[in-house]
């Protein structure tokens, strides 16, 4: 697969710089992805820099650095953005010095899910390898960008076609920091096909 990034804003922010090798956004406070589940609210304000395809079968790898994160839910990481109401997203959040949350939501027809493990705060960079099986698809993380473990396997119903994704980063409460995007890939698709093999009885 081509190597080439044809990124552009689907929400641009105030404050970025762009360079071949290197992506930095400065969050703006109250920014934040999610649609009704549990918490009731909606928010839909994040800045997502994405590229279109219509490819159906490939993997994307990005480092992210949120170093200079310092509110609870500050957070950046990888993301598909169809529309307000069908998105994917995993990252690393902020909570407080003590830990932060390893997580992905997928939201389906305007409903959010959260899955999130607690991992140490000083972990303050990971890698994810977001890959397309047609409408399905599987996020991975790892801190050293070569053994990386799955954080979710889903279905997205109006991921068939052509679709968006690339990077995000967002500050939920009154705070800004600077996230930091490097090492970006674009390869075949690292997921591989399932052999149809059931689980022994």
């Amino acid at each position: 697969m081509e190597n080439t990034f044809r990124f552009e804003w689907t929400r641009e922010p105030e404050r970025y710089q762009i360079s071949p090798e290197r992506i930095e956004i400065i969050t703006q406070p109250h920014t934040d992805l999610w649609q009704r589940t549990y918490y009731h609210f909606r928010n839909d304000n994040a800045p997502l820099l994405q590229m279109e395809t219509d490819e159906r079968y490939f993997s994307f790898l990005v480092k992210t650095d949120l170093s200079q994160s310092k509110q609870r839910f500050d957070q950046c990481g990888v993301v598909m953005y169809l529309d307000s109401e069908n998105w994917l997203k995993a990252s690393v959040e902020y909570e407080n010095e003590d830990f932060a949350h390893l997580g992905s939501v997928a939201t389906n027809h305007g409903y959010s899910d959260w899955a999130t493990t607690a991992i140490p705060a000083n972990v303050k960079t990971m890698w994810y390898r977001f890959s397309r099986r047609e409408d399905d698809y599987c996020i991975e993380c790892a801190r050293d960008g070569e053994h990386f473990s799955q954080m979710r396997v889903c279905h997205m119903w109006e991921g068939g076609g052509t679709i968006r994704f690339g990077v995000y980063a967002c500050s939920p409460e009154a705070s800004s920091f600077k996230a930091v995007f490097t090492d970006m890939k674009l390869t075949e698709c690292a997921w591989q096909a399932h052999d149809g093999q059931q689980p022994d009885e």
